[in-house]
């Protein structure tokens, strides 16, 4: 797997350098804020290797601000790359939230790429399906679900609709203490909403930084950090949707076996090197509709061509 630049220079900070937390990025300036929980407007000396939400960086005072001098080591970056350039998520993750919705229909394609992203990160993903008072949408939508429920894959039900039963935001609730998650989700699932119900202050700090930016009006470019408590232990990072998931960074080989329900049966396969696609003897293969889901195999089939046929550099 290719990774992107780390943006990292150098091991640890020195003691007596300031460090900083990224809380949002917007073009040639990063928030940060400080340990003792101040936020300042910080220049980025260039757009080469910038950091990200979520990246601890080292800065210097300028002016109002700060200028950043360069970002600390991370631990993992959730990012995608296609056939033109690589978006980066965020940074320094402990859950990856996927929100999906009843309505409208969402693609497993771009939630199984999304779970596929997280895991070649070594992040824990959650897929949380929204609009539980939509009935029959709902309960279609939660049976599709089901083949991701039985490889293990956590999945909550939510509402978020006014007046719902408040035990499915309660549960979800538990699920981020302790943590910083990423919520992922294309458009119309709810993610505003729920960052809304989560942290009632999210719209006066968004505000706060258009006016700081000279912007009349905000949307979800980039990534933004919230926290959720105000121990500042739990946090919660906003994402700005995406059409397509591209996973070009990934091996054709690496594939299954960041696929739980196939990783299970792939050191059962004849040969070492089994593409799981032709080859007598495979696992795989003979465990699709005893363990492995059709439509799971369809994903891996498809995914497994496309990352075929990329250009690797």
């Amino acid at each position: 797997m290719r990774l992107p630049p780390s943006g990292a220079s150098g091991g640890a900070a020195l003691s007596d350098e300031l460090q900083g937390l990224v809380v949002g990025t917007h073009g040639r300036h990063c928030w940060i804020e400080t340990d003792d929980g101040r936020r300042l407007l910080c220049h980025l000396p260039g757009r080469k290797d910038a950091p990200l939400v979520g990246d601890r960086v080292c800065w210097q005072p300028s002016g109002d601000g700060g200028s950043i001098s360069r970002t600390l080591p991370r631990r993992n970056v959730l990012y995608r790359q296609d056939e033109l350039r690589t978006k980066s998520f965020a940074a320094n993750l402990d859950l990856v939230l996927v929100l999906l919705a009843a309505d409208p229909v969402f693609s497993e394609s771009q939630l199984n790429r999304a779970l596929v992203a997280a895991a070649a990160a070594h992040i824990d993903a959650l897929v949380v399906l929204n609009k539980r008072d939509l009935g029959p949408a709902f309960d279609s939508a939660w049976q599709r679900l089901a083949p991701y429920r039985a490889f293990g894959q956590n999945v909550l039900p939510l509402c978020l609709h006014e007046g719902s039963d408040p035990s499915t935001l309660a549960a979800l609730c538990q699920r981020l203490e302790g943590r910083t998650t990423l919520v992922l989700g294309p458009s119309g699932t709810g993610k505003s909403t729920l960052i809304n119900r989560l942290i009632p202050s999210a719209m006066a700090a968004t505000g706060a930084v258009s006016r700081a930016l000279n912007s009349g009006r905000h949307t979800t470019t980039s990534s933004s950090w919230y926290w959720l408590d105000g121990q500042r232990r739990s946090a919660l990072i906003d994402s700005p949707g995406f059409q397509e998931f591209g996973l070009r960074q990934l091996e054709p080989q690496q594939l299954a076996q960041l696929m739980p329900d196939l990783a299970a049966h792939c050191g059962l396969c004849r040969f070492y090197n089994c593409t799981h696609l032709h080859e007598p003897g495979c696992a795989v293969r003979a465990a699709v509709g005893h363990g492995v889901h059709e439509q799971r195999y369809r994903l891996y089939v498809d995914l497994h061509h496309e990352l075929s046929a990329a250009p690797r550099y």
